[in-house]
């Protein structure tokens, strides 16, 4: 009876994961390497290629930034009401909860250029949705969890006596972090960078309804598959999708090679 279990979760395993990458490396290879490379030299999938870089670099800023911040807030901030953490530490969650579509479809509508706010920004000359920074906020919503969920257990199990020591003995709020807090929390951090990074190359629902997956201005690799795909140009949409894949898996080895560096297995 064991061995059966283990013979269907390998089947299992084997089926979704396994089965499904096979299938598109040899769909992207399906008109021989020429095919593949031709797929990622075309002007809108260099462009597409270009933009998901640009996303993946300023939200990863923004989330390690803001979500470090967040955990500490949720974990060290006294001065935080206890029912005000529990309400944030539940919104923190939210991304979990709501469908990526019905996120970008928020931004659209508190942000759109039919809003009130949308209207602000966009007489200044800041164009939100259907532009870059719309495309941003809305890989930032999806990935924010990811962060502050690898920080706070880190924050809760070292507890803050050492830091509240190093106060103790005159060193500024700065130096605590640098010097006492992030050596302990550098490993966690370097976890919620990976999975940022994976999770805003595949991104693709928020983005969708933000960008509106213009050609060459705000279209990113997933909404260029995306598009592929519904013109029947299985080849191209392969090796995109094959390259954001690749990616991917890169970093999820990436993140076992760090756990082994820290020690844990």
């Amino acid at each position: 009876m064991r061995r059966l279990w283990i013979g269907i979760t390998y089947l299992v395993f084997f089926l979704l994961i396994i089965a499904p990458l096979g299938k598109m490396t040899t769909g992207a290879f399906s008109e021989g390497f020429s095919g593949f490379w031709a797929a990622l030299t075309r002007p809108e999938a260099q462009h597409a290629l270009l933009m998901t870089g640009l996303v993946v670099v300023v939200v990863t800023l923004l989330n390690t930034l803001f979500g470090v911040m967040m955990a500490l807030y949720l974990v060290r901030a006294n001065w935080i009401n206890r029912r005000l953490k529990g309400l944030l530490n539940s919104i923190v969650d939210l991304p979990y909860a709501v469908s990526p579509v019905i996120g970008g479809l928020m931004i659209v509508l508190l942000l759109g250029p039919d809003s009130a706010l949308g209207a602000i920004f966009e007489g200044i000359g800041l164009k939100i949705v259907y532009a870059f920074p719309g495309m941003v906020i809305a890989t930032l919503f999806v990935t924010f969890p990811l962060m502050v969920r690898e920080v706070m257990p880190v924050l809760q199990e070292i507890g803050s006596q050492q830091e509240e020591a190093a106060s103790t003995l005159g060193a500024r709020a700065w130096t605590t972090f640098w010097r006492v807090t992030w050596p302990s929390i550098r490993w966690a951090v370097m976890y919620g960078v990976i999975l940022t990074v994976a999770r805003s190359l595949g991104e693709f629902g928020a983005v969708l309804v933000v960008s509106g997956n213009i050609m060459n201005k705000t279209q990113t690799a997933t909404t260029l598959v995306y598009q592929d795909v519904e013109n029947f140009n299985v080849t191209a949409a392969g090796g995109v999708a094959l390259v954001l894949a690749a990616f991917s898996v890169g970093l999820l080895l990436l993140m076992e090679w760090t756990k082994r560096r820290k020690g844990v297995h």
